[in-house]
């Protein structure tokens, strides 16, 4: 996997879209030096958004706190717009309750072969998808839970905290790419990087979208499980790897041109 981008290449950075957990937090929690990072990166006009498979309830909450221009939830199915605006459904759903009953059902199927499995704590905050927690499973069982939806009609991913039963073709870089296009249309490729850990990143590593792209070091588990890779790696992990990202992009503006 490249390591190496240059500082150059991100002296044009104007947009970094990150996901959260294991990306911003670190052990499940944000420092005051991610904090202080975020805040550098404002007081510099590089915008920051938050890229996660929260739930719609945890994000609206957490991105109306942090020094941060909007964030997407479920993994691309909603987009919170800056300063407290009406939330955007990414994914287009006809009938929300009978959308949550479908994705009950497909949940308690998965339980009749899995009884292992919870569902999450957010999960009652959620819109577009449905939650259970993945500690509990091997990589194997999640390949199975895996084939299982696609079978029962519907997509799968997951990160380091949660597995995702979700609408099939719903993912952070088709929600990213909607949101780039609908409302921060001034931004090129060249001048965002995106950010992330976990295989429901993977899709932002994708280089025919995002040129450049970065996993912080904890996204080494997953190296043999993704087909698209970043194009840089930290050396820290979780936060401080985007701590450390965070400074290579306020060092490249030092370079002269």
């Amino acid at each position: 996997m490249p390591k190496n981008l240059s500082l150059t290449a991100l002296s044009n950075i104007r947009l970094i879209a990150t996901d959260m957990d294991g990306t911003l937090t670190k052990r499940g929690k944000f420092t005051p030096a991610l904090l202080q990072a975020l805040e550098d990166l404002a007081a510099a006009n590089i915008k920051v958004l938050i890229v996660t498979g929260r739930s719609a309830g945890w994000v609206s909450g957490l991105s109306s706190l942090m020094p941060v221009a909007g964030a997407m939830a479920e993994n691309g199915g909603l987009y919170f717009p800056p300063g407290n605006q009406k939330p955007v459904v990414l994914t287009p759903i006809l009938d929300l309750a009978k959308h949550r009953q479908h994705l009950a059902t497909t949940f308690e199927k998965l339980q009749t072969q899995f009884p292992q499995i919870q569902e999450s704590v957010d999960n009652r905050f959620r819109v577009t998808d449905w939650t259970f927690d993945v500690a509990t499973l091997s990589q194997d069982e999640i390949q199975t839970i895996n084939h299982l939806c696609q079978q029962m009609g519907w997509g799968f991913t997951y990160s380091n905290v949660q597995c995702h039963i979700k609408p099939q073709g719903q993912d952070k870089a088709v929600g990213l790419l909607q949101v780039l296009r609908e409302y921060l249309p001034d931004y090129s490729p060249e001048q965002i990087v995106t950010v992330g850990d976990s295989p429901n990143d993977e899709s932002l590593f994708d280089r025919r979208y995002f040129p450049i792209s970065v996993g912080v070091a904890n996204v080494l588990e997953y190296a043999d499980k993704l087909q698209h890779q970043p194009v840089y790696v930290t050396t820290a992990a979780e936060g401080d790897g985007f701590c450390e990202l965070t400074n290579y992009i306020l060092q490249s503006f030092q370079i002269p041109n």
